[in-house]
């Protein structure tokens, strides 16, 4: 398949960074450096890769770029949307911290018991040394449920999925009920309509096909073939499972950040941490990693997090000082890792070294 036309190229919608629509034009502070530009010009880039997918910024609310490039579905040739639902992937993992804590706000859970306390059933040696703080931040040295630990508890950091099922069989026991349910809950009180737990075997409103890229190639990622049981599943949902889109990113940000989901005690518990993402710092990015969010401090604050997988890419960063939050989101994976992340971290470079940030 040849590679996406750029006639293709949807503007959507783009505003251009200002006070209120009456005096945009006139006002002195208004720093014009192109970011927008920036942006355009390199989703149209197709080395190292093509951009497939969405882009959409806001600052205090107010979206200031939006656009849409390339298709939804390649062999039919359909353009892609920015109401068009996407597998969020890790990015799943911070509701599923934020899950945790709102049973932490109730007196259910204690972020520094063992995790044998909230699964007694659970025949794994570790599981009365490992804490319920130790899998949020990914300190708990966890390669799989069957393999010793790599390191003691608390002392380094292993990127796991399995922590995260693991936090999501705590949810359920304490709460009585489904990870599935607990979520879709939040996010329908949290006016999140078009977001929810991936079902097996079910329609999945709105989620549009996801493709591996190898040249100019692409191919579809066909759920159903990728092994997964209705267990391994239920145990992956809280780490990857979650699909969503723009507009319901962008409420999730604001209404956390903001201190409308948590109560400020654990936002802060959330947000802060001593543990180095060292997965990051292969990329030479120095991020600390909280409970399912990475923490940066330079050039500014912001508080974010990648996920891919599927045929998906997303990232999303939030700057607090600035009122600023950028979500992108992609139908089209490649396998070498900093390819797949290329257009997430660019935009994230121009983004951050804007007016957006310095005006």
């Amino acid at each position: 398949m040849k590679h996406i036309p750029k006639h293709l190229f949807l503007i959507i919608t783009l505003f251009a960074v200002g006070c209120s629509n009456d005096n945009q034009d006139n006002n002195p502070k208004r720093v014009e450096d192109n970011y927008a530009a920036k942006i355009d010009s390199l989703i149209q880039t197709v080395v190292p890769r093509q951009f497939n997918g969405v882009v959409s910024i806001t600052q205090y609310g107010k979206t200031i770029y939006s656009k849409a490039y390339g298709y939804s579905n390649f062999e039919e040739k359909i353009p892609i949307s920015l109401k068009d639902n996407f597998r969020i992937q890790s990015n799943s993992k911070q509701i599923t911290g934020v899950l945790i804590l709102k049973e932490v706000e109730k007196g259910n859970i204690d972020l520094h018991s063992p995790i044998k306390q909230y699964l007694p059933d659970l025949q794994i040696s570790w599981a009365e040394t490992v804490t319920v703080h130790q899998l949020l931040n990914m300190s708990a040295g966890i390669v799989a449920l069957d393999k010793p630990l790599l390191f003691k508890p608390g002392t380094n950091f292993h990127y796991s999925n399995p922590a995260y099922g693991l936090l999501g069989r705590i949810i359920e026991q304490v709460t009585g009920k489904e990870y599935t349910q607990v979520a879709n809950s939040l996010f329908q009180e949290l006016g999140m309509k078009n977001t929810y737990c991936y079902k097996m075997g079910k329609k999945n409103a709105g989620l549009i096909n996801g493709y591996i890229c190898s040249g100019e190639i692409f191919k579809l990622v066909e759920f159903d073939k990728l092994g997964f049981t209705k267990n391994s599943w239920k145990d992956f949902t809280p780490t990857g499972g979650i699909i969503s889109n723009v507009t319901d990113l962008h409420i999730w940000d604001t209404k956390l950040h903001k201190g409308e989901i948590l109560k400020a005690k654990y936002y802060k518990t959330m947000t802060n941490s001593n543990v180095p993402d060292l997965f990051a710092a292969l990329s030479d990015e120095q991020m600390l990693y909280g409970y399912g969010i990475d923490i940066c401090d330079k050039p500014i604050k912001y508080l974010g997090h990648g996920g891919t997988g599927f045929g998906f890419v997303s990232l999303k960063f939030y700057v607090p000082k600035k009122g600023l939050d950028v979500i992108v989101l992609e139908n089209l994976y490649h396998h070498n890792i900093p390819i797949n992340y290329h257009f997430e971290k660019e935009i994230r470079k121009i983004v951050l070294n804007s007016s957006l940030i310095t005006g």
